[in-house]
């Protein structure tokens, strides 16, 4: 599954201080290999370079 700026996902990365938050990609890059990294911001601080196998979609009821 693609992710777009402004999505909210799960950061799944044991090695992250984030692992298991839900947070809101701010940026999108792609990899000169067709795959895409991933920033996401969290309430005290981001996660950049995160690749898309380690997201997953948060249910997230925006109001």
């Amino acid at each position: 599954m693609s992710f777009e700026e402004g999505d909210h996902v799960v950061l799944h990365d044991e090695h992250s201080e984030y692992d298991g938050e839900t947070g809101k990609i701010t940026q999108k890059v792609e990899t000169m290999f067709g795959d895409a990294n991933y920033t996401v911001s969290f309430d005290d601080g981001q996660e950049a370079g995160v690749p898309e196998d380690n997201l997953e979609e948060a249910d997230v009821d925006e109001e």
